[in-house]
């Protein structure tokens, strides 16, 4: 028999995340899909009971916690040994947690506390036969597996984006604390603030609803034979921000920094997008000034609409990787969508 936990932390209002409300989902599934499986919950925070109450219709046999002030943040020392308290007390075989930068960091040292085995980036989970299988794409290789594991403790990483969030009315929740104390070890690394990008300055939103990516035409010589990276730069943060979108990047553009050519400074590597970079779901896609070849659109797969700019008509998004091609300049383009977003009335 299986015995299934869902391992999250708390957002710092003390809700579930997104991507937590998602594994959430996978995670019940799953349990109906095994004949005598039990679900287990496990939330780390500072205060989780908003948290618990909001899960309170998934039918979980226990609500485990470890909350306290030590817990609120994110730290390597403290988050592990809040995980492996849970898991040990729920004597988990099977470990459900939302691929969040957290739980990145502290789930592959408790596999190893736990003598058991994790697999990352999980894009797929079903029940074959009495038997789990999960899914996750090798972008390298450009294969999707099929994995299946005998070992337990067995951890699995979900990526966001794949499952629907868990929804429903929430309800008072009996929440069984874990006494916790942290050795002075644990301690050696305070956590004295966070520091984020201000609203104008991010480029990178998981919850937009448009993905625009940029490639390295932007900074080429145009048609007049001159480069203009200045113009680039004002019409891609005009649209982001007018638009809200999400900001992407081809592996060409951002590695021009290290050739000493002429860069749109917004951008890094953590914007990159494609078979080396992220590979975003959002739910309609904007591709401008690169090829459309496979290590773009590689990391396109979970896009739901795509669309792409580009002069050349024989390019890569043309050969059916793009569902409209805008055979055009995209500095034009661009020009005259900002101009009309900015003709928007007021909302």
């Amino acid at each position: 028999m299986e015995k299934i936990l869902f391992i999250a932390h708390t957002a710092l209002d003390g809700t579930l995340p997104k991507a937590a409300r998602e594994a959430l989902n996978a995670a019940v599934s799953l349990v109906k899909s095994i004949k005598g499986a039990t679900l287990s919950v496990g939330l780390v925070g500072k205060d989780v009971q908003k948290a618990a109450d909001s899960m309170a219709a998934c039918d979980a046999a226990q609500f485990l916690s470890v909350a306290g002030a030590d817990f609120a943040l994110s730290r390597y020392a403290s988050d592990a040994a809040a995980f492996e308290a849970l898991a040990r007390k729920a004597g988990a075989s099977i470990i459900i947690a939302p691929a969040t930068s957290r739980t990145s960091r502290a789930l592959p040292g408790l596999a190893c506390r736990l003598e058991g085995r994790i697999d990352t980036h999980i894009c797929g989970l079903e029940t074959v036969d009495g038997t789990i299988r999960v899914q996750r794409w090798y972008y390298r290789q450009r294969m999707l597996a099929t994995l299946t594991r005998s070992i337990r403790p067995w951890i699995m990483l979900l990526d966001p984006g794949i499952w629907p969030p868990f929804e429903a009315e929430p309800a008072p929740v009996r929440l069984e604390p874990l006494s916790l104390q942290l050795s002075d070890n644990c301690k050696r690394t305070s956590v004295t603030g966070t520091q984020a990008a201000s609203g104008t300055a991010q480029t990178i939103r998981p919850d937009a609803k448009l993905l625009f990516v940029a490639g390295a035409g932007w900074t080429k010589k145009q048609a007049d034979g001159q480069t203009h990276v200045k113009e680039a730069e004002a019409l891609i943060l005009d649209f982001i921000n007018q638009a809200q979108a999400s900001l992407g990047s081809s592996k060409s553009l951002v590695d021009q920094s290290g050739e000493g050519q002429e860069v749109l400074p917004f951008l890094s590597h953590m914007n990159q997008v494609g078979q080396t970079g992220s590979t975003p779901r959002h739910p309609k896609g904007l591709a401008t000034c690169c090829h459309g070849e496979e290590p773009h659109v590689v990391g396109w797969r979970f896009i739901s609409e795509r669309r792409a700019i580009n002069l050349d008509p024989n390019c890569g998004w043309a050969q059916g990787k793009a569902d409209v091609l805008y055979v055009a300049d995209a500095f034009k383009v661009m020009s005259r969508v900002n101009e009309l977003l900015k003709q928007r009335p007021a909302p």
